[in-house]
């Protein structure tokens, strides 16, 4: 099995510069993007063979993500489930979360709140980290997780181009850091490092200034995590930088089925 995850910084730019000539050519069975930037009834993407899940973002314009499979799930959830006790976060009006549930895993697709310049949104994101890490834990009780999206971290100094320069910057905080640490430390794998543990080089996201990603001075915050449970049946991690149309680039893993 193919799953992607592709932040793409609003679907309707995205499909303008070649969205869908990636998703045909990939034919992924699950295809998961972040930062979809619109409402309902804003986009008709035509998909055939898939099924389109959509969680919107109450703020126009903003965040939102997406769910396309071809084999129809068993349940479909929007946001982290009231029952985790998370009711004073605003996250389930951001449309940041969506659950699919299968006959033997999870699929989480997440776009984690930026912790915004200043980092004044850094304390909320550390409420985030606690609530989605409890939902992910409680989950994995049932069933292995597989869990993918834009978490806004560059977990460790090989993840992005300039660490001594971006220390406190957000997205390379050491609370935020450590609270990937903290979701690894509790049954998960980075599936990229699980395969190249040593690649340098190696981002998903670059900014739009001073011609970043063609001198590749980026980060890897785009990740897919897994079970430990679920390491056996890996098969390969990807990421694909020379994909356009967004500042992020798509990411990829196969499962053996």
């Amino acid at each position: 099995m193919k799953f992607i995850s592709w932040n793409v910084n609003g679907i309707r730019a995205c499909v303008g510069k070649g969205f869908l000539d990636f998703f045909r050519r990939e034919d992924a069975d699950f295809f998961c993007i972040q930062e979809s930037k619109l409402q309902a009834g804003q986009i008709d993407l035509a998909l055939p063979g898939y099924h389109q899940y959509w969680n919107y973002a109450e703020k126009k314009g903003y965040s939102g993500t997406a769910v396309f499979c071809k084999e129809e799930p068993i349940n479909v959830t929007y946001g982290i489930d009231a029952s985790m006790n998370c009711d004073n976060l605003v996250h389930n009006h951001e449309g940041r979360i969506i659950t699919v549930e299968m006959a033997d895993f999870y699929l989480i697709t997440v776009y984690t709140p930026n912790s915004k310049d200043q980092l004044l949104r850094l304390d909320y994101r550390m409420e985030w980290e606690d609530a989605f890490r409890q939902y992910l834990k409680e989950l994995a009780e049932k069933k292995p997780l597989i869990i993918c999206g834009d978490l806004n971290v560059a977990h460790h100094e090989i993840d992005l181009k300039n660490p001594a320069t971006n220390r406190r910057n957000p997205g390379f905080t050491d609370e935020e850091r450590s609270k990937l640490s903290e979701l690894l430390d509790s049954g998960f794998v980075d599936t990229f490092r699980y395969f190249y543990p040593e690649q340098t080089d190696a981002y998903t996201w670059w900014s739009y200034r001073m011609n970043a990603r063609v001198r590749n001075v980026g980060w890897r915050i785009d990740y897919f995590l897994v079970s430990d449970t679920l390491k056996n049946r890996l098969a390969d991690a990807m990421i694909y930088p020379d994909i356009l149309g967004s500042d992020h680039c798509p990411v990829g893993i196969t499962l053996i089925e």
